[in-house]
């Protein structure tokens, strides 16, 4: 049960203040349901806002507040702005802009002659000056003469990812509202460690992180919590593990004898490697938990089946779970191939599954009918038995919490062997962080017959050249792919850029040249209506696949040859490696298009430039994470992997071995967590939504 002292931060955040249904509703497209989902977004940069007296004193591109008095206003009509016309202090006029469906209500807010404060970011456009959507816009006290001094020189403000009809002030209230409802919790990091690092404590690093761009100690403290957390989690994880011995697999090896003499080519040296470590981890009592590393194309799938079938000869059950039912279909299939023929029986459930279907197959995994099962999160639901659970293999693990793999584990009498793959090259130094006490298989070898992938980089201004080779690529009936940034243009609140076209928009335009044979997915589509899409793209229904990043993984397309990368320089260098991987999965030459605007930073250019060079993934995840360094204060942090909140990679991978070290000595110290400071790091799992650990305290 949850402790008392945390219930305020585990509350909808409707009980903040400020925040009605409405805001609500649109929190939790951020996915900030609780005051807690609040307090732990931390701002992903800050924005200098300069005082000036007069527009003069100012440049465009500068973000500035300025007094105006406004002297004409003009309704949004047709694609034309809601614009009010204003004069500053000189005389010179200023343009105020509103786009969207809420331009006329925005405009309201502005009375011809009224006086006000505007901030935002000042722009040139055919030689006039001009502000679109401003970020604040506030009336002068009356009487104040536009001249008169509006505050300090310079003001900095938290930036919060935002969603239409979510303003940055409704934002922002809510993080001072959650700082407000922090309760007083015990401190849970050693006093040592505490004193040498010169970190604050929990509640003032949380305040200063909201608001100083400078308290890089506060938000290093913060990353060392969560990491902190993480490792502690697995540590109690794996001690459970090691208080419920497993049983040890062997066999004589027939089964993996007749899939390798079916391949039709030898195994990679590296896939031989990571086979005979998974089968050693299986032949002892201890359960396995290990990793399967391998970069994009590099023969996961094979190495999992061997495992397999040395699972299914030993007598027990196998568990093939995907994050997907796309990617589970797509592993079936695989597996269907290599064991035709054999003795091994496959099964499949995902949620689709229905009526007597699914009860006829779930009475067949009970009754040991079923060897080996493959499917998504439906594996391990209530009312899934299996006769004799021995190894679970799960794919794209980040995706799945520790909880999620717990609860697959639990189908079995004994803890069974375990074995997590991801695509997803990661450098050394982020190993621990990201997978806990795991131990570690790398395929760094690509399987025979793999071209490398004709990598280049082409200007935005050049789009029609693109446009028209991809006609010809898609009238030689060959499939291709286009990955946008974005899902669509944004609404109030979002960024204006014009480089760039969302992948609704783009979808259209596309769609308009070249018909029918586009298909489009993206993050916001219901689970359903995407997997159907990506379905009719992989039948080759679609030969063109228009989408942002839930493409980044767990799709293959063996016959698509050709992938254009929108606004490549917005994806991280890993990221777009991970694009570049749906491409290059067959025998035929393959193409990755980088399509980058102008003006690129340097490390955007030596970004794009790695990218062409190598097509090594492990080379790529170091270099990625030294080109992202620090983060920068007052511009955007590039977050880490999917499971870290709040720590940066470069944090991790500083970090993470003070927080692995820490979490190692209190559970040696205190394996249940009973002395007080145990107790407050019992907390920290509640904070950092670890509760598996907490349920692995609670079961003794």
């Amino acid at each position: 049960m949850r402790p008392e002292l945390l219930n305020p931060l585990f509350a909808d955040v409707t009980r903040l203040p400020g925040v009605g249904p409405r805001v609500a509703q649109r929190l939790a497209k951020l996915g900030l349901e609780r005051v807690v989902d609040v307090l732990l977004a931390l701002p992903t940069g800050f924005r200098r806002t300069r005082c000036v007296a007069t527009l003069a004193e100012a440049a465009p591109g500068e973000r500035i507040a300025v007094a105006v008095e406004v002297v004409q206003r003009r309704e949004a009509h047709g694609r034309a702005p809601a614009r009010a016309a204003a004069l500053d202090a000189a005389g010179q006029p200023l343009a105020i802009l509103f786009f969207g469906g809420q331009a006329n209500r925005l405009l309201a807010r502005l009375r011809v002659g009224g006086r006000y404060r505007i901030d935002g970011q000042l722009e040139s456009w055919n030689g006039m000056l001009q502000m679109a959507h401003p970020d604040q816009v506030a009336p002068l006290p009356p009487g104040a003469p536009l001249d008169a001094p509006l505050g300090d020189a310079d003001g900095v403000e938290p930036v919060y990812p935002l969603t239409e009809g979510l303003t940055r002030r409704m934002r922002a209230e809510a993080a001072r509202a959650a700082l407000a409802a922090l309760p007083p919790i015990p401190e849970w990091i050693a006093p040592g460690l505490l004193a040498d690092r010169g970190w604050p404590g929990f509640a003032a690093a949380l305040r200063a992180a909201h608001a100083n761009p400078g308290a890089v100690l506060a938000r290093d403290r913060l990353a060392h919590d969560e990491l902190f957390a993480g490792q502690l989690a697995w540590g109690l994880v794996r001690a459970r593990m090691r208080r419920r011995p497993s049983r040890a697999l062997r066999s004589a090896g027939r089964l993996r004898r007749e899939v390798l003499a079916r391949l039709g080519f030898a195994p990679t040296a590296a896939q031989e490697r990571a086979v005979a470590e998974i089968l050693a981890d299986m032949a002892r009592p201890e359960a396995m938990l290990r990793l399967l590393q391998g970069d994009v194309g590099s023969g996961k799938t094979l190495v999992a089946a061997l495992a397999l079938a040395e699972a299914v000869e030993a007598g027990v059950q196998g568990a093939f779970l995907a994050p997907t039912e796309l990617l589970a279909r797509q592993h079936l299939a695989t597996l269907e191939r290599l064991f035709a023929g054999l003795p091994v029986r496959i099964g499949f459930l995902s949620g689709r599954e229905k009526g007597r279907a699914r009860e006829a197959l779930r009475a067949d995994l009970a009754a040991g009918a079923i060897d080996v099962l493959v499917g998504t999160h439906a594996l391990f639901q209530e009312g899934v038995a299996y006769r004799d659970l021995g190894l679970a293999v799960i794919d794209e693990q980040h995706r799945f919490g520790v909880a999620q793999r717990l609860l697959l584990q639990r189908k079995a009498a004994q803890p069974p062997h375990l074995l997590v793959m991801t695509a997803t090259p990661i450098p050394r130094t982020l190993a621990l962080a990201r997978h806990g006490a795991m131990d570690v298989s790398v395929l760094d070898e690509r399987p025979p017959g793999r071209q490398p992938i004709d990598t280049r980089v082409i200007a935005m201004a050049r789009l029609e050249e693109v446009l028209a080779g991809l006609g010809r690529h898609l009238a030689a009936g060959r499939r291709a792919y286009w990955v946008c940034p974005l899902v669509d243009d944004g609404g109030e609140g979002a960024e204006p850029d014009g480089e760039q076209a969302a992948a609704v928009s783009r979808a259209a335009m596309l769609r308009a040249r070249f018909g029918e044979a586009v298909e489009l997915v993206h993050g916001r589509m219901p689970g359903p209506a995407r997997e159907a899409a990506l379905a009719r793209f992989v039948a080759g229904e679609a030969q063109l696949l228009v989408a942002t990043t839930v493409i980044e993984v767990g799709v293959d397309v063996p016959e698509a040859t050709l992938i254009v990368i929108e606004a490549a320089e917005r994806f991280g260098l890993a990221q777009l490696h991970q694009l570049r991987g749906r491409v290059g999965r067959g025998g035929e030459k393959s193409v990755c298009l980088l399509l980058a605007g102008a003006n690129l930073s340097e490390t955007a250019k030596e970004r794009l430039r790695m990218l062409r060079a190598t097509d090594d993934g492990f080379a790529i995840a170091e270099a990625d994470l030294k080109l992202r360094g620090p983060g920068e204060l007052l511009g955007t942090r590039q977050a880490g992997e999917p499971g870290f909140r709040i720590a940066t990679d470069e944090q991790a991978a500083r970090l993470i071995a003070a927080a692995d070290a820490d979490a190692r000595l209190l559970l040696a110290e205190d394996p249940a967590l009973r002395s007080p400071r145990g107790e407050a790091a019992r907390l920290l799992l509640y904070l950092f939504d670890r509760d598996s650990a907490v349920r692995t305290l609670h079961s003794g």
